[in-house]
């Protein structure tokens, strides 16, 4: 461990596929303590839902974590877990992987900001039919 990780209070911790976790592990994020338990998890093609979701606990009950990575796609595998989560800290981002781009309408974060700042001012189509509202992209999406 070097002495600038020292200084950090909190860690960053990743599950994600393989390319995910080497570009942040290049980065520098990747730690071992001293129980040899590291802050990251590669998932392979065979790693099970029940896997992710013990790795996920486990990271969200270290007091040295304070931001969970995880690739969506495996976010979504333990989707109920994610949800359940409602602490600050440790901060769960869900990031998009090479094989899987980033679906704002699964992302619990983006969903929980949506329900607080909802926009007052919605806008109707032409026919007045149906109610719209501003994704993140401020692309119009059909609300009910």
């Amino acid at each position: 461990m070097s002495q600038e990780s020292e200084s950090f209070d909190k860690l960053i911790a990743i599950i994600g596929d393989e390319d995910t976790c080497v570009g942040f592990l290049l980065g520098g994020i990747g730690e071992v303590n001293k129980s040899l338990e590291s802050n990251f998890m590669v998932v392979e093609r065979d790693t099970t839902a029940e896997e992710i979701e013990a790795c996920f606990k486990r990271f969200v009950s270290r007091s040295d974590i304070g931001i969970i990575l995880i690739n969506q796609i495996y976010a979504d595998m333990i989707r109920k877990t994610i949800d359940a989560h409602t602490m600050a800290i440790p901060t769960v981002l869900e990031i998009p992987s090479k094989q899987h781009p980033y679906d704002p309408s699964k992302d619990s974060i983006l969903k929980l900001v949506n329900g607080i700042f909802k926009s007052p001012a919605r806008k109707k189509d032409n026919n007045n039919k149906h109610n719209y509202d501003d994704d993140v992209n401020g692309n119009p999406v059909q609300i009910a």
